[in-house]
């Protein structure tokens, strides 16, 4: 598919600095731009670039000042803000290069299953008893959806994916390959000896809000009692674990390989970075950032706090510990010094 620097500039309200009737097939990255291809600049350290690039038509800031004339085969499209345009553009294409429809063999739908228009069922899929889905939702080939399931319009399940009984996935939703959703949460019960332990029934289910994305390989598991939530535009990455009965607030997001623990409940708007781990029942206030490795045993009540360390604590207070504890060698040598002179 074929797009020109004018049809780009009106798509994002955009101008045209250059020759407006350049065309690409393509994306790449500016650092590799290669002819007849789209690329942007967003991030100031890659600006260098923008004078060698090969890519036929690079999407800039309005707010760009150039030290130099770019190559006359490059054309710039300037915009407000060239990440989320850019995005948007990939966002666009990939909706125009058309989607699947229709219901592929060999596969199972239950007979009192329903189906939404213009849904796509892969091959190999399995859709059981009473479950209802939307309009548009694409289901790929191995997925498995559990009895008394819903799924909202235009949710994409992708390959692999297991959804257990009677969980809610709401509109707009994405759900890369291999994820788990509604799995039993990690409910065992120590008998009188304390030698064994007798599983506790996880009666209850997963809800998922419209717009959340899950990322490949992650599970999240159902409730003891009750629900397991992933409120509106939550975005987890891939390898996360979500436990029973934990909810995780509006737009927050969780990096790779982090984990919530049973029953906490993560605020709003959080940012959570990569292999951090939050214990079981506590409470992060709304738009906490926690840095990555973190380990976080404690509430974090005060809205906005940044924290790191394991256990966390105070982004600045940890980073002045820190200091003091990559200078714990040379303090030792000092004291040692110290000792040996009081002792002479």
């Amino acid at each position: 598919m074929e797009f020109s620097a004018k049809q780009i500039a009106q798509l994002l309200n955009g101008t045209v600095e250059g020759n407006e009737n350049a065309t690409v097939n393509n994306v790449s990255k500016i650092e590799e731009g290669a002819p007849n291809t789209l690329s942007f600049l967003a991030n100031p350290k890659y600006t260098n670039y923008i004078y060698t690039t090969d890519a036929g038509i690079v999407i800039v800031n309005k707010s760009l000042v150039l030290d130099k004339p770019v190559k006359s085969t490059c054309t710039l499209v300037r915009v407000d803000n060239a990440y989320e345009s850019f995005a948007k553009l990939l966002q666009l294409y990939s909706e125009m290069k058309g989607t699947k429809t229709g219901v592929e063999q060999p596969s199972f739908i239950s007979a009192d299953a329903t189906l939404g228009k213009d849904c796509y069922v892969g091959a190999f899929a399995y859709i059981g008893n009473r479950v209802k889905i939307g309009n548009n939702v694409k289901i790929y080939p191995h997925t498995y959806i559990g009895d008394d399931t819903i799924i909202g319009d235009n949710t994409v399940l992708f390959s692999g994916v297991k959804v257990y009984h009677e969980c809610k996935i709401g509109k707009n939703c994405t759900v890369h390959a291999n994820t788990v959703i509604g799995s039993d949460g990690f409910g065992f019960a120590p008998n009188a000896e304390g030698q064994a332990f007798a599983k506790v029934p996880q009666i209850g289910n997963v809800v998922i809000e419209d717009n959340v994305e899950v990322g490949s390989n992650t599970s999240i598991d159902r409730a003891t009692m009750g629900s397991t939530i992933l409120h509106k535009g939550v975005k987890l990455d891939n390898l996360v674990q979500i436990a029973h009965n934990a909810q995780v607030g509006e737009n927050t997001v969780i990096a790779g390989l982090s984990g919530v623990a049973g029953s906490s409940k993560v605020g709003k708007n959080c940012m959570i970075g990569a292999q951090v781990g939050i214990a079981g029942h506590l409470k992060i206030a709304d738009n906490v950032k926690i840095a990555g490795q973190s380990g976080i045993g404690a509430n974090i009540e005060k809205e906005g706090e940044i924290v790191q360390g394991s256990p966390a604590f105070g982004i600045g207070e940890y980073k002045r510990s820190y200091v003091l504890f990559r200078s714990l060698p040379k303090l030792n040598d000092r004291i040692n010094e110290l000792s040996r002179k009081l002792k002479s």
